[in-house]
């Protein structure tokens, strides 16, 4: 949950009511947002600089106090002092939801942003908007910036996805243009510097950049950059990198412009909508944003913003009984979801009682009938909704989970102890840790994973339980364990291409290798399963064993079990170099079966 720091006063002062920090943390519990801390600037700046009482330090803040409030991941909306205020003062009933208008002016007289084709090759959409009139102070200029690196860091992810860009309109010349161009194409002074740059060498200056270094990667080793210029080729900004030093904003602006380069086209509405929403509060015409437009090589034309309200009409049962579990008159229901910035109206209905719901810009985390639900309990009260036992109401299990827990049972009562591991591996688990060679058709490969050790599913039990047994080596012996558990296998007769495969693995390790351990309990298995070894030349009435080629096993130690003709299980002595491998010093017998075709 992102967390937001706001002044207390100030924060009271929009609100038009102090409170105790007890009261202000109940207010905050029933809106479903947290005060996570009470805190002065002073302290926070001692904190960060790891100082004792004792040490002193020339800037060490003022005591003002501070307010840490932890907000919803999905609530854009409250990652500012302006739209927690006018949130709660809603919620409250002091002020009615805000209308959101974009100015109606000709089209010739409209700001226009032209898109070259080559943003294609790095980031393709541009969104824009301007705010007339704004009238800052040092508090609305601060909460105006934080909220720009609230949402790079939550909805832009680190900017991979939207970068925002806001500039003093006054400093600059329409039309304006989007273009991506080699690096040593682009020269300009950036923010906060005097000495001009080409755009090579920008990435290499800011390499030593704590903040913005860690937004190189997006577009270093790119052939062109994206940039935006003006008509007098003045750079507004090298997104996702930095703004132009020109067009800074500062407390003497009056006229803003927010452009927003994105690669995912919905996240950046989204984010210029919550900047135009969240600050046209200070605009000259309240609640109002200036549209432009936005033209692409194909000739489309976008304008931008759209603060329209969408209406999504949902029964009123969905959101009362079936979600929240109580029953509410539709009345009662407009009325709370007039408090959560929601308007909502009653529709007559002879079939079943609905209500529209109106969500506007500001809540672009309503997408479902579910979330209308959340927000009812949440302005009804969660501690207001009466406590009930679910009833209990008797099922079929599934099959094959039924009898997994029926096999557990009885491997437990042979004196086994299940493990659990992880369905998820590293390709060297996978394969060449157990000798084996990957050719890629077995294997589900994890396209983005955040470690080497989750970069695959398992295509079989063997390499869990052997780095269990490598975690648990000073344990006395004999060590014995098991486990169930699926497998994820590649089948292109799969409506998604891959399947899961039950599998039961058990492990022995001891002084000596276990074999005649191991294929015992294959037997009892096999027994309490009632499968019956074959009778001599006749493969259709149980189980037969055949001589096993696995590189994994040692050579003439290992065992195939064939059921109906196809191969069900290996088991037998593992391979002394794959014990090195996972640092088992003593000899180990393994059974690895498919349990599906036994149910």
């Amino acid at each position: 949950m992102p967390t937001v720091s706001v002044g207390r006063d100030r924060l009271f002062s929009a609100l038009g009511k102090s409170y105790t920090d007890e009261e202000f943390d109940e207010l905050c519990f029933k809106f479903g947002i947290e005060l996570d801390d009470v805190t002065t600037e002073k302290a926070i700046i001692r904190k960060e600089k790891h100082l004792g009482d004792d040490e002193t330090v020339l800037d060490d803040g003022d005591d003002e106090v501070i307010y840490k409030i932890d907000i919803p991941a999905n609530r854009y909306d409250l990652l500012c002092l302006e739209g927690i205020s006018q949130a709660l003062r809603i919620f409250l009933g002091i002020d009615s939801i805000p209308v959101y208008k974009v100015s109606d002016i000709p089209a010739e007289s409209r700001l226009q942003m032209h898109v070259k084709p080559k943003t294609q090759l790095i980031r393709p959409f541009v969104v824009c908007a301007v705010l007339r009139g704004i009238n800052f102070d040092e508090v609305s200029y601060n909460s105006f910036i934080e909220l720009q690196d609230k949402l790079h860091q939550n909805i832009c992810r680190k900017r991979t996805l939207v970068a925002i860009g806001t500039h003093d309109l006054d400093t600059l010349s329409a039309p304006f243009t989007y273009e991506a161009l080699a690096p040593e194409e682009i020269n300009f002074v950036p923010l906060k510097q005097t000495k001009s740059f080409r755009g090579d060498e920008l990435i290499e200056f800011y390499k030593s950049d704590l903040k913005l270094k860690k937004f190189l990667h997006i577009i270093e080793g790119s052939p062109v950059y994206p940039v935006i210029y003006d008509r007098n080729r003045t750079v507004l900004s090298l997104p996702p990198i930095i703004n132009g030093a020109h067009s800074a904003i500062t407390l003497e602006t009056k006229n803003v412009f927010i452009e927003c380069t994105a690669t995912d086209k919905t996240k950046a509405e989204i984010v210029l909508n919550t900047m135009v929403s969240m600050f046209s509060i200070y605009s000259e015409i309240k609640y109002m944003a200036e549209p432009v437009e936005v033209i692409y090589p194909s000739g489309v034309t976008n304008i931008y913003p759209d603060l329209s309200d969408y209406t999504m009409k949902v029964a009123l049962s969905d959101i009362t009984e079936k979600v929240v579990g109580i029953s509410l008159e539709a009345d009662k229901v407009v009325s709370l979801l007039n408090k959560m910035q929601l308007r909502a109206e009653k529709i007559v209905s002879t079939i079943e009682p609905s209500i529209m719901v109106s969500v506007p810009p500001t809540r672009s985390d309503v997408l479902h009938s579910v979330d209308v639900a959340e927000d009812v309990a949440i302005a009804f009260g969660y501690n207001n909704i009466p406590k009930t036992k679910p009833v209990f109401v008797p099922g079929k299990r599934e099959p094959l989970n039924k009898f997994s827990d029926l096999i557990r049972e009885q491997v437990v009562a042979m004196g086994f102890m299940e493990v659990l591991n992880w369905i998820l591996c590293s390709n060297e688990d996978n394969f060449s840790m157990l000798n084996r060679k990957n050719e890629g058709k077995t294997s589900i490969v994890v396209g983005n994973p955040r470690s080497s050790d989750f970069e695959a599913g398992r295509t079989n039990l063997m390499s869990g339980m052997l780095k269990t047994m490598k975690h648990n080596v000073d344990h006395p012996r004999p060590i014995k364990i098991f486990e169930v558990g699926d497998v994820l296998l590649l089948d292109e007769n799969e409506d998604v291409g891959a399947r899961n495969s039950r599998r039961l693995a058990a492990l022995y390790c001891s002084g000596n290798s276990g074999f005649e351990v191991i294929c015992g309990f294959v037997e009892r298995v096999m027994e309490v399963v009632r499968k019956r070894p074959n009778p001599a030349g006749d493969e259709s009435r149980g189980y037969d064993l055949q001589p096993s080629q696995e590189p994994e096993f040692l050579p003439n130690r290992q065992i195939n079990i064939i059921f109906e003709g196809k191969k069900l299980g290996t088991f037998g002595i593992v391979h002394p170099e794959v014990l090195e491998k996972f640092g088992i010093p003593d000899p180990c017998s393994y059974a690895e079966i498919d349990i599906e075709p036994l149910l």
